[in-house]
């Protein structure tokens, strides 16, 4: 019986609906966007500020829940999780890279990427060091494993939340401006880091301004007061 590989999204949004109380009243800030990334997929979300480009990444990290609609990652429901089982639900299938990187500065940055392992027990204890150094080695700052955050350059904290979020071996990476803070040159290594992940299989979705590195991504999604504007797939 010949085995097909599975059709299913990794990554759906199905009517999404998102506003905001504030003083002068509800402001929407996804209007019913609905979306499917399928595995393997290189996915740049570009627009204006305001438009709703981070608000879509939260939805799909969990960070933020729809006002109505349905996100559904990996066939799970994520807008149906309590707030403890969506953190260990993210910890173990989605990888968070931030634009001023989140490494907790009171730790070295081999503890910074074991720190995912220590939350979600995916690895057993006597194998997170071993591993988050290999992390550490293919990101190519093995040499830095043991100095504070402080002691890096730019680039080099960035290499470190990449192995940070690759920590739990998660299907899924999400960049929200990821090279917003770096150099040209060190944020064209942090992308050929983004596409050796897809060739490993990863889905690799990034939030960017940068329009140099997003018609370099395999699909551009364009977003315009708060709707998908447009859907370009470039491969």
């Amino acid at each position: 019986m010949e085995i097909r590989p599975s059709t299913q999204p990794q990554i759906e949004l199905r009517d999404v609906f998102k506003s905001y109380a504030t003083g002068a009243g509800e402001v929407a800030v996804l209007k019913d966007v609905s979306l499917q990334v399928p595995p393997g997929d290189f996915v740049s979300i570009v627009g204006p500020s305001g438009s709703g480009k981070s608000t879509m990444l939260n939805m799909i990290t969990g960070i933020d829940h729809p006002t109505r609609g349905e996100v559904v990652i990996g066939g799970q429901a994520v807008h149906e999780l309590s707030e403890n089982r969506l953190a260990r639900w993210r910890g173990k299938h989605v990888g968070v890279i931030f634009q001023f990187f989140q490494l907790l500065p009171t730790l070295t940055i081999l503890e910074n990427v074991m720190l995912p392992m220590d939350f979600c027990g995916v690895y057993k204890r006597r194998e997170r060091k071993g591993h988050a150094m290999k992390l550490l080695e293919q990101v190519g700052i093995a040499d830095q494993a043991h100095k504070l955050p402080s002691a890096l350059s730019g680039g080099q904290q960035q290499r470190a939340a990449i192995a940070r979020a690759l920590a739990n071996d998660p299907p899924i990476i999400v960049g929200d401006e990821p090279t917003g803070n770096l150099d040209t040159q060190t944020a064209d290594a942090v992308f050929a880091m983004f596409l050796a992940l897809v060739a490993q299989g990863k889905t690799v979705v990034i939030v960017t301004h940068d329009t140099a590195l997003s018609e370099r991504t395999g699909r551009v999604i364009h977003i315009r007061d708060g709707r998908v504007d447009r859907d370009q797939r470039r491969n």
